[in-house]
């Protein structure tokens, strides 16, 4: 990891295409400007955690029914043996 220290109105740049400059320090909050080309996604950390999380449970979500359709099907197979 690379730890800079800015000012506001400094900037620094990543791969010659995105700029990161410091806008506004207040307190403990930084504004921070992001220019980069259109076709680079940016999105806060925090919400790409809760995309994540919110895939992993719809996936986890599909296992329950999965489990329970096996079982319905292997309790119908018993039926029809005896």
């Amino acid at each position: 990891m690379l730890i800079l220290t800015r000012k506001t109105g400094e900037a620094f740049m990543i791969n010659d295409e995105i700029e990161v400059r410091i806008v506004e320090i207040s307190g403990d909050k930084v504004k921070v400007g992001i220019d980069a080309p259109r076709d680079y996604r940016i999105a806060r950390k925090e919400l790409c955690q809760t995309v994540e999380n919110n895939k992993e449970a719809a996936a986890s979500a599909t296992a329950p029914k999965a489990d329970l359709l096996s079982f319905l099907a292997k309790l119908d197979q018993k039926d029809q043996q005896d």
